[in-house]
């Protein structure tokens, strides 16, 4: 397990501090609990030659010639969005998208720490249930 440090070194302990007392304090330090981080060596803007353009051109076009082929160069088997439109969160009931996001960045924590999946939550701003629908169809093509 990756420790976070406080300032001066020591690593938080919620069993001897109280989750609550360190929650807001935490939260607002780190602007939220996960951030995106690269898999790929960059050593020099020569590196961008291959992860981006011109060499990103040739897994695009394979994918293009075989959809199938974005398993095999890209994120796309490790990566799942955790959805939510903020009406039944963990015990707290209908908070709001905005208010749902700790909750749900929290799951990514689980999904990353737990199981090695990359996840990223997706708060809606709406409660209707043909636009959560339409919207996961969107963002989940080869699903």
């Amino acid at each position: 397990m990756k420790d976070v440090k406080r300032e001066g070194g020591e690593t938080p302990s919620a069993t001897v501090n109280g989750p609550e007392e360190l929650a807001l304090d935490y939260h607002a330090r780190y602007k939220g609990k996960i951030e995106i981080g690269l898999k790929v060596p960059i050593q020099s803007y020569d590196d961008f030659a291959i992860w981006y353009t011109p060499g990103v051109a040739k897994p695009s076009l394979e994918i293009a010639k075989n959809r199938e082929r974005v398993f095999d160069y890209t994120n796309k088997g490790n990566f799942v969005v955790i959805v939510s439109d903020g009406t039944r969160v963990l015990g707290l009931g209908d908070i709001g998208a905005e208010a749902a996001l700790p909750v749900m960045e929290g799951k990514a924590i689980l999904f990353k720490y737990l199981g090695g999946v990359d996840a990223f939550p997706l708060c809606l701003a709406t409660k209707d249930a043909e636009e959560i629908i339409n919207t996961v169809k969107l963002v989940a093509p080869l699903s």
